[in-house]
């Protein structure tokens, strides 16, 4: 029901007519331009502003753009192959067939999902309930870590930070119902207004599960009080992108100077972990763990674990849970004004849940062989031009480039879809209980995940499913990675020019190659292992050129007031920066020896180059979502993933005639570049 894992996986997170070349290949979307605007003062009205003012947000959705289109027809696509997986019984039991066809249906039969109101997790709430002491309080912790319900903490398995060759236990801090931390304590009336809200949620989430009002409102406040608390002891989002502060390993007998009221013997023996060694991400949490197993009444425990039951398990029920959800989580936090249709819902939850299952029949349709191949050879190229780049660096000494070159060259990178899926051995799933199959899922994708530790790090394993539509970097593996989903257009199109599919799904490649050497990945070696790499020296200036990118973003505001933290953007924003510019690099050099492309619709390739990123990234987004992701997203908000990166290259300039003086033209003395 829940995934955790270390906050260093950098994600890239999810018509107009064309004019064709004469091989067939088409360039731009000419009819997304905005043809009154100026390239030159802001680009991503210019790319896309006649497609933005087109076609406006749908009421259930937070932000909008071509991408976002595709993602969502992606979704439609899903949704026809698993409901032909649904109309058929006959599938033998266990087969990949039955268990995503079965799991959609019962989440599709609304009828039963609303006749059985809170039925399903009655039981769940009783038992909780009717806890009497403390121990009873620990093993009720345990069961639902066994269901995905991370709360107060969270265990998962993960690479060692200091020797990725091998899976070890993590245990993070959880259980929290707001998005994060600051959410608890800030004082500006945004932060307020979220407060106020969420304790009426809570609230009426408890009603819905028959709590009389009165004491719906007192375990309300129970639980903010109690999660205020946790959230007191939590790092922030920006502590958070630091490694080396989550870098904490553990003996075993160590979990027991943290949190000695616990039974971690108990809870590991009964999850069927080992007793070895473990990294606490956040060892003052856990104190504060501690202190609340000594001193909070078992009342408040049964109130907080009984909410998380709730929290968790509320789109699996019937319709007044679902819309009270939504009420919060998305009319307030997003600003979306409709749910998302039912079979759109499903088709979420059961790629969630059983994403390799449906992979297997995605990947058949959906990625054919052509497109692999395309893809390598981008990757091949884009490679190279970072280690182009790297060597020509003027500010790196010869030490350090050759540490980064060996980090270069050890590079993986993953394409479409696991060479060996998951085979989802002993799930059941039938079509009598949403909730239930949820339920089923979630413990045996647990139980999968606990099975890693104390094993060799399985490099096989993916942390997305084949069809979702995004991408990421991971440090502890040196690796990148792009489901099939992602490789749809407009991100990717094998009926495109060079320059349309370097300049958007060539820039997403650019960018996760970049993680590697961002502001977090840069403390990651050739082997994985959080271990400086750098020369005093290139760390200073490394992190003076990463000050740049931070004081840029700091500028970028999105209402009066409010502006993107820079420090919590930086990696993202290293990123796209560095990813634009080997893109290109990379374009140039794979029309070595073919000559350009040609112009099309006016514009020449180098000018198609930017206005594909632009129109790929041209996302419309309600201002709810946008005060959201300033909070807490490392991701800047769409229009400055575009102009901001693309102010600093002379490249953009020169291919649109920018001038000195021009908005998207920094002044040399403010030009960021890292990589």
């Amino acid at each position: 029901m829940s995934k955790t894992c270390l906050p260093f996986l950098a994600l890239f997170v999810l018509s107009a007519a064309t004019t064709a070349t004469a091989g067939g290949l088409h360039g731009i979307q000419p009819g997304d331009l905005n043809r009154q605007g100026n390239a030159c003062n802001d680009f991503f009205d210019y790319a896309n502003g006649a497609w933005r003012q087109q076609n406006p947000i749908p009421d259930y959705m937070d932000r909008w753009s071509r991408r976002w289109q595709a993602g969502e027809l992606n979704k439609e696509r899903v949704r026809d192959i698993l409901g032909e997986l649904s109309a058929r019984q006959d599938w033998a039991k266990g087969s990949a067939g039955q268990l995503a066809g079965d799991f959609y249906a019962a989440c599709m039969d609304e009828s039963r999902v609303n006749a059985l109101g809170a039925k399903p997790v009655r039981p769940w709430l009783d038992e909780i309930g009717a806890l009497k002491d403390r121990a009873g309080v620990q093993r009720e912790i345990g069961k639902l870590h066994d269901a995905g319900i991370a709360a107060p903490f969270a265990l998962s398995a993960g690479e060692d930070l200091r020797e990725p060759s091998k899976a070890i236990a993590h245990i993070y801090a959880s259980g929290l119902g707001m998005p994060d931390r600051d959410y608890y304590l800030k004082p500006e009336p945004r932060f307020v207004e979220a407060r106020a809200k969420y304790l009426a949620h809570v609230a009426k989430m408890f009603e819905l599960a028959g709590t009389p009002a009165e004491q719906a409102q007192r375990d309300a406040q129970t639980v903010f009080d109690f999660e205020k608390r946790l959230a007191e002891a939590s790092l922030d989002n920006v502590q958070l992108r630091d490694p080396k502060l989550q870098d904490n390993p553990t003996p075993f007998a160590g979990l027991a100077k943290l949190a000695p009221g616990f039974d971690w013997g108990r809870y590991f023996d009964a999850a069927q972990l080992p007793r070895d060694a473990v990294n606490v991400t956040q060892p003052k949490f856990l104190r504060q763990f501690e202190k609340e197993l000594a001193t909070a009444p078992v009342a408040q425990w049964k109130a907080y674990l009984q909410w998380h039951v709730l929290n968790a398990a509320a789109d699996s029920l019937s319709q007044p849970f679902v819309e009270e959800n939504f009420a919060f989580n998305g009319k307030f936090l997003t600003g979306a004004t409709e749910m998302k249709p039912r079979w759109k819902r499903c088709a979420e939850l059961t790629d969630a849940q059983l994403g390799e299952a449906l992979g297997q029949k995605y990947v058949e349709k959906y990625f054919p062989p052509q497109a692999k191949a395309r893809m390598q050879e981008m990757v091949k190229n884009i490679l190279a031009a970072m280690d182009d780049t790297i060597r020509e660096l003027d500010w790196m000494d010869a030490a350090t480039k050759q540490k980064a070159l060996e980090k270069r060259s050890t590079f993986v990178a993953k394409l479409g879809y696991p060479d060996k899926f998951k085979d989802y051995q002993g799930v059941a799933v039938s079509r009598e209980s949403a909730w239930d199959n949820l339920v089923a899922t979630s413990r045996w994708n647990v139980a999968d995940n606990r099975g890693q530790v104390g094993k060799p790090t399985d490099r096989s394993r993916w942390g997305m499913t084949p069809p979702t539509s995004n991408a990421y970097y991971n440090p502890l593996q040196n690796e990148i990675v792009f489901p099939a989903g992602i490789l749809q257009p407009p991100a990717f199109d094998v009926n495109a020019t060079d320059a349309v599919n370097y300049g958007a799904i060539g820039v997403i490649i650019g960018h996760e190659i970049s993680h590697g050497f961002d502001d977090q990945g840069a403390q990651f070696d050739a082997q994985g292992r959080l271990a400086n790499w750098w020369t005093p020296a290139d760390g200073k200036q490394f992190a003076a050129k990463g000050q740049c990118v931070v004081d840029q973003f700091e500028g970028y505001f999105i209402e009066p007031g409010v502006h993107h933290n820079g420090k919590l953007v930086l990696g993202e924003s290293i990123g796209d920066l560095a990813g634009a510019k080997i893109a290109y690099r990379a374009y140039l050099k794979s029309r070595e020896g073919k000559g350009p492309e040609p112009t099309l619709d006016g514009f020449t390739p180098e000018q198609q180059f930017f206005i594909a990123w632009g129109q790929f990234r041209g996302d419309e987004t309600r201002l709810e979502t946008q005060r959201t992701m300033i909070q807490g997203d490392p991701h800047p908000i769409a229009k400055y993933r575009v102009n901001g990166p693309l102010s600093n290259l002379p490249a953009f300039q020169q291919a649109f005639q920018c001038k000195v003086g021009d908005a998207m033209v920094r002044a040399e003395e403010q030009r960021c570049e890292v990589w």
